[in-house]
């Protein structure tokens, strides 16, 4: 896969798996802008893919304030002639049961977790457009395929992702633009390491119902978003991909 000078913004990617996207993408060459509200993480990162060859830039990013999303990107076309790739990987959630939910929380994960991915699609496909070509991804889940316990809104969100970029992809193919969900299944993330510190036996649990016997690894998703990310990926558009060494098969 080739991805040289390919002008990226990946958003929420200072850790977890937004960083081992990020990581992937400059690795196959992409220049890739760490689009992270956390300013002191998303700095961090891009530094880190610069000290190993890479080539990336960082920049503060509330994915939940339109406004700020349309400035950001409209900065990144002025500064470097266009958006090549975009990754929405920016996500959140707080698991517990719905009965125990609040309006608060619904509207903080609908916020970041759907229109989010509303907000940088409707900024940056203008400029994907007027180019000609254009490649977005999506980070979804497989709690928005196939239900989440603890997980409903956003369960719900995550499905609104994939039904949104289905509908949106139909609008765009015929200009030269891709736009394609990649599902994570439980990954070892900072979240589920800070979680074994308390709950060990439940990501043992996890680890046994997983086919392939083992927890998806940032770079395991990376090599999937760098894949639809690529001009390998050039007849593809509207799909799912779940990376979740078989807890969900199609």
């Amino acid at each position: 896969m080739n991805l040289n000078d390919k002008v990226t913004l990946v958003t929420g990617a200072g850790q977890g798996i937004g960083k081992g996207i990020a990581d992937s993408l400059a690795e196959y060459g992409a220049h890739v802008i760490i689009a992270e509200i956390n300013e002191t993480t998303g700095k961090e990162a891009a530094v880190e893919i610069e000290s190993r060859g890479g080539s990336a830039e960082a920049i503060q990013l509330d994915v939940t304030d339109y406004d700020l999303v349309k400035e950001a990107i409209n900065a990144v076309v002025a500064q470097h002639g266009r958006i090549d790739v975009l990754v929405n990987n920016a996500g959140w959630d707080l698991p517990e049961p719905f009965l125990v939910s609040t309006p608060d929380t619904w509207a903080k994960v609908i916020a970041i977790n759907y229109l989010g991915v509303v907000h940088t699609c409707h900024a940056a496909l203008p400029h994907m457009i007027e180019a000609g070509r254009g490649r977005i991804v999506n980070i979804g889940s497989d709690a928005g395929r196939v239900g989440s316990s603890g997980e409903a809104v956003y369960s719900g969100a995550k499905g609104g992702v994939i039904a949104f970029s289905k509908t949106v992809a139909r609008e765009v193919a015929r200009k030269g633009i891709g736009i394609n969900v990649v599902c994570p299944g439980p990954t070892d993330t900072p979240l589920v390491a800070d979680l074994a510190t308390t709950n060990e036996g439940l990501v043992k649990a996890l680890e046994r119902a997983i086919p392939m016997g083992r927890l998806g690894q940032p770079s395991d998703l990376g090599a999937a978003v760098a894949f639809m990310a690529s001009d390998a990926a050039g007849f593809i558009t509207g799909q799912t991909l779940s990376v979740s060494g078989g807890l969900t098969m199609a």
